[in-house]
Formats: C-alpha cells, structure tokens, sequence
C-alpha cells in the first residue's frame, strides 16, 4: 500500500464532508436567493445537525435565530457556507479563523476564474493559516445525504434528498446540479455530491480519496476538465483501487489538445488527452463517453456484482440481437466462449431448432414455453465457467402471460449464483426491473448496453485483482545540466539499467577509422551535437560502414553536413556504433509532464512514430506486470509477437526496459524534462538502445 498521508489530509476533511453544524454566511429569509437556499434546504431535509443562519441585519432568518457574526455562534462550528460578495469574503474568512471553524464553502465567484488570482491565494492562504479546508471560490457546494447537510444553492435541493451509494465529483457547479437532476429522474440517489469550482485548495483528489475511504460510497464519478495536483490525484485513484471502489469518469477534452512539439518526440506525442486515457487505464477508471454511459455504469457498479472472469453466456430470445451482443462483447475484451457440448445437446433436445453454441437463441418457442428461457439460463450456470449471464428477453419484462416466470426464474438462480454476475436487456415494467435490481440484476433496455456495464465491472474486478504496490524508486543519478549529446543521452539511458549498444566517441577521421575497426564492421557514424537532435534530418548519418576508409570519409562528409545545416551548432564530432539489425523497432520516453511528473511512453519506433501515434503512456514508477500490460495495449503489438513466420521479440527485456526506465524518470523527476530512445531495438533475444535524446533541466526549476 502506498503512502498517502503526505498528499492527502482525510481528517481534516471531516469538518467539510461530515459536518455536525454549518453556519450559513450572508444568510436570506428569502428560499429562492442564493443565500437563503441553503437554510431552506437544510431545514426541509432535517439536517441531522445545527443551522445557524449569519446576517447582521435580520434577528430571525426563516424561523430560525440569526447571528450578526458567525463569532457570535454560542457553540462550534463545523462548516460555514459563505454566500457574501467577494469584496466582503476575506472579511468572513477572518471571522471564521478566529471562532475556529473547520471548512469553509464559498459560493462566490469573482476570483481566479475572471483573473483575480492573487485575491484567490490570498484567501487560501489565510485558511491554510487558519487550519480551514476551503472548497472553491467560484462553487455550487457540496451534498452529504446521508446526514442531509444540503451545502449547495442548486434549485433542485429545495426537494427532499434520498441517500444513495454513487458519490459525485464535479469541477463544473452547473453539471453538479444538473447530473443530481439527471441520477434523480432516473432512479439513481447519490451518497455525497462535491462541486470543486477553482480548487483554491479542496480539489478533485481530496474528494476521490474521500469517497474512497466512504463505506456508504459504492461508485466514483468524477467529471473533469482538468487537474492541478496531478501526484494527488494519482494518490487518490490508488486509493480507489485498494478499497476497491469503482471510478467513472468524463475527462473533458478528447480532442488534441497538443503539447508543444520539442526535440523529443515524446513531448509532441504527450498531448494532455492521451496522457489522461493511458493514467485512467493505469488506475482503473473506466472512462465514459457520454453521462448516459456515467450513470449506467456507476449504478451497474451499485447493484450487479463484479464478474470473476470475462466469460460471458448469453441468451436471446433474438438471434439477431444475440449476435449484435456477441460482436460488442467481443469488441469489449469479453470472451464469448462456447458452451460445452453436453449443454448444447440438451439445448438442442429442448429445442431442436435453437441456436445452441453461445449466444443460445431460445427463438420465439418461448411463447409457447415461457420455461426455455429458464432451463437456458440454467444451463449457462451449470456449465462453461462463465461470469456472467446475460439475457436479452424483449418484451417478456411487459408480457402479463409470461412475465413472472420469468422474473421467479431470474431472482432464483441469482440466489443459488451469488458470484455470478447476472443481466438482463428488455422493455420491463418498472415493478418487474425493480424487484431484479433489488435481488442484484441489473436490467437494460439496449442489450449493448447490459454488455457495455459486463466488460466495465469485469474490468473493474480485474484492476482489483492485480493491483500492485508501486516499486522502490532508486537514488537520483548524476545528470548533466543543460545540452547533452547522444554519447551523454546512452550514457543516462544506461545508468538507469537499460541496455545500450557500444558506442565510441571520433573527434577526428583517423578516430572514427579506429573506433570502427575496434567495435567491427559494419558500423554506423552519426554527427555527434546536443544541437543537433534529428540527425538524419540534415544528412548526419551513415549507415553500413563496411571499412576503415570508409569510415573517416563519412566522418569528413558528417562533420561538414552538420556544420553546413547547422552553423550555430557545437560540433563534438561524431559517435560511431556497430550496425546493429534484425528486430523491432520500438521507443520508450519519458516526459515530464507539468501535472503528473515524470510520464513513460512506448510505442513502435523508427521515423513513423508521430504519424502513426500507435503511443501509450503510464505514469513512473511502475513494474515490468504494468510495462507488459502498456506493451500490449498498442494497436501494433502483433508485430512484436511474431508475423509471418518472423520470431517474436523478447517481450521480457523490453518490459524490464520500460520498468526500469520508469523507475529512473521518477528517481530523476526534477532534471530530466525529457528522454526519448529511439529506437530501442528489440530481438528475439535481448535489446538496445540504438539513439537517444535527453534534454534536462536544473534542479528544482519550475
């Protein structure tokens, strides 16, 4: 388990997500502003703790006896609710300091969010003084409903608030208010919703790792336009997976979002978007698509259980619709695997002209025997070690004359089946998905979408089953400060453990002559320049160097290319290698990413990288399971197994290389801003490290 004390405070979050007595700043005797929703919410819900509405000017505040100052409380607050304009904030904020209250809401806008950042860090940095967890400015608060402690002006907690087990993270106010409409309509309850604003200091990854540690808390959704403590967010999906917490989550920003393209290829393939998709796979988190995705799968998350393998049965009373869950399955990474012969014998003895294999298309004889549809999913569970079963049962859900048949058939094998994960896509009467989801069924009515949640909570489970504590991270090396050469880009590539092919250093014809003729022929000789990164770019490279003379007139020729292309350039000759061949090319980097710190990349190399973006991402340090894990999620990776009778590449070495490596970026995360090998050849036994590019930066800059 990792260490997360150092990043994430929970005890001090109490105060704010599980407070005993809010008092609300700026307080109205009017339900419909935005300083007398929270009092009216409050009270409508029976909020379990004590309300003390502040306002100097009002005696009374609906019904309740209001305060001039929150100093005046005659007992502790817990939380205060500032709803005052932002000219008055900091005034509030003292107050609070001094009667020692433990979080602070602050409603108001008016700070960084229209470039009023020092007046924002001004106030964060009282209530850090002050020990106050501050959640904003600029927020539409949070929901414990729970103890419904309704610390929002949203107009759709003027209505009674129900508990539930999908805790809502949102940096967007609007989307928070409006997701909680959405769950509500569709018969989903939360069990805390947090709305972040500017995340002056409570940010996403204290309320992750919160919800995390909840034992009411089921299911984490996360909407997301960005993140400013990526090493905390990190932490708080790793807490995530340890307490075995599902995490969906909507990352705005599918689009390139582009980092600056540099001399390494890494940092022109790490745009913001690739590097999010590749942390979530990493941690977890099941990205979705759309918020009718966010919610299907969170409350999938709620009442299925989680499958123990991706075997999936299926049963349809349509074999078109059976085939159509069969391909999304399939294109999900669930296993469709056939039935075992017994079973689809006795299938076919049920009905002779049923599909028997898997899917198991009961056809229309269902109507004639709402039984088959039973004996099937009897089947499924007796034989083929399977998951999950899933039923696509069209209108039997809405069918008076066969609808509680089946709806007994169903709660009664998921009793006898605890561990399997059952579903079922349908029309259905709400009585009829009510009782399945109440025995733990969840229902559907488009069959991809039963599919969909199987393949999310089968990731889930598998997440769960293979986390791993990060590994040990190695003493920081001694790099060099400023440019480095491809001599000095092998010699750091080496240091952190990974192979590297022998290389000399020419300053003059006769060297590289020397060099060549002791490392063997044939060799290859590059213009040796921190300057100058892509080499080949301005003919400063040769390849194949079959002998001595050739040798020293290639130095002459590269020598002159690089000067010619480059003027300005510092010359430190040329590195002559041995001409390595036979293998994959492939690339492994590190970009120091000003989120996440040190990020590793793979992907197949040579000169096509950046156009064909075939790239993936982890955040370092991680170990050689998580390196084969990354190795195999690019579309490319059949050609590292082996095509067309070619043998396979040694996946050990290149997943030890990207571990170790790893470990080297995070080891060295204040000076490496990046590191690309490339390529890094890798043979059916063993690999090197052909070219490298290293960029650093001085120690602790920002």
């Amino acid at each position: 388990m990792s260490d997360h004390s150092a990043l994430i405070d929970l005890p001090s979050l109490d105060p704010l997500f599980r407070p005993r007595s809010i008092a609300v700043l700026g307080a109205s005797s009017s339900p419909t502003k935005i300083g007398g929703r929270p009092v009216a919410a409050l009270i409508r819900n029976r909020f379990e703790g004590a309300v003390y509405p502040v306002n100097p000017r009002s005696e009374t505040i609906q019904g309740l006896p209001a305060f001039a100052s929150v100093k005046d409380i005659p007992a502790p607050v817990d939380l205060a609710i500032c709803t005052v304009p932002p000219g008055a904030v900091m005034a509030v904020l003292k107050e609070c300091a001094e009667k020692g209250v433990g979080a602070l809401v602050v409603f108001t806008s008016g700070f960084a969010e229209v470039g009023e950042h020092a007046a924002q860090e001004a106030m964060a940095g009282l209530a850090r003084e002050a020990g106050i967890r501050l959640m904003g400015p600029n927020c539409m608060g949070m929901v414990n409903f729970g103890s419904r402690a309704v610390g929002s002006f949203h107009p759709a907690f003027a209505e009674d608030v129900v508990p539930g087990q999908i805790g809502l993270v949102s940096q967007s106010g609007a989307f928070g208010g409006v997701a909680y409409m959405l769950a509500r309509e569709r018969g989903h309850s939360l069990s805390y919703m947090f709305t972040t604003g500017n995340e002056a200091d409570v940010d996403i990854g204290d309320c992750t790792a919160f919800l995390a540690d909840d034992p009411d808390t089921k299911a984490i959704l996360l909407y997301m336009e960005g993140c400013r403590n990526g090493p905390k967010f990190l932490a708080a999906l790793e807490r995530a997976r340890e307490s075995e917490t599902p995490v969906i989550a909507v990352k705005l920003g599918r689009t390139e979002a582009g980092a600056a393209a540099a001399a390494s290829h890494t940092a022109a393939l790490a745009g913001e978007d690739a590097v999010y998709d590749s942390l979530f796979r990493q941690f977890g988190v099941y990205r979705a698509d759309s918020i009718e995705e966010f919610f299907d799968i969170a409350r999938s998350c709620v009442i299925g259980s989680r499958p123990v393998n991706e075997r999936v049965a299926m049963v349809t009373v349509s074999g078109g619709v059976g085939v159509l869950m069969a391909d999304d399955a399939n294109r999900r990474g669930l296993e469709v695997a056939p039935m075992p012969e017994a079973a689809q014998r006795r299938m076919l003895e049920l009905v002779p002209f049923a599909a028997a294999r898997n899917p198991i298309d009961v056809t229309g004889q269902v109507l004639n025997d709402p039984t088959l549809l039973d004996q099937a999913i009897e089947l499924a569970t007796g034989h083929g070690d399977y998951g999950s079963v899933v039923s696509f049962q069209g209108s039997i859900g809405r069918n008076p004359a066969l609808m509680e048949a089946t709806r007994s058939a169903w709660i009664e094998r998921k009793a006898a089946n605890p561990a399997m994960h059952f579903a079922v896509a349908g029309f259905c009467t709400p009585d009829y998905t009510r009782d399945l989801e109440a025995a733990g069924i969840p229902v559907y009515e488009e069959a991809t979408h039963a599919t969909r949640a199987i393949a999310a909570l089968a990731g889930f489970a598998r997440s769960f089953r293979e986390r791993r504590p990060r590994p040990a991270v190695p003493g920081a090396a001694d790099l060099p400060v400023g440019p480095v050469n491809e001599l000095g880009a092998l010699a750091a590539v080496a240091a952190a453990g990974v192979p590297v092919a022998p290389a000399r250093r020419a300053r003059t014809a006769a060297e590289a002559g020397e060099a060549a003729a002791a490392l063997g022929f044939p060799v290859v000789l590059k213009v040796l320049s921190a300057d100058i990164a892509h080499k080949s770019d301005i003919g400063g490279v040769r390849l194949g160097v079959a002998d001595r003379a050739g040798a020293e007139a290639a130095f002459g020729e590269i020598v002159a290319a690089g000067r010619a292309a480059r003027p300005d350039a510092a010359i430190d000759g040329c590195l002559v290698a041995p001409m390595v061949t036979g293998g994959v090319e492939t690339i492994l980097g590190v970009q120091r990413d000003p989120v996440f710190g040190p990020i590793v990349m793979f992907g197949l190399g040579g000169l096509f990288v950046e156009a064909l973006k075939d790239v993936t991402f982890r955040a370092a340090p991680f170990d050689e399971i998580e390196a084969r894990a990354m190795i195999e999620s690019i579309a490319a990776f059949p050609v590292l197994t082996g095509l067309r009778g070619q043998p396979p590449a040694d996946l050990d070495t290149l997943a030890a290389a990207l571990s170790r490596l790893s470990r080297f970026a995070a080891a060295n995360a204040d000076t490496i801003e990046s590191l690309d090998v490339n390529p890094f050849l890798v043979r059916p036994e063993g690999a090197l490290a052909l070219d490298a590019v290293l960029v650093t930066r001085p120690s602790g800059a920002p």
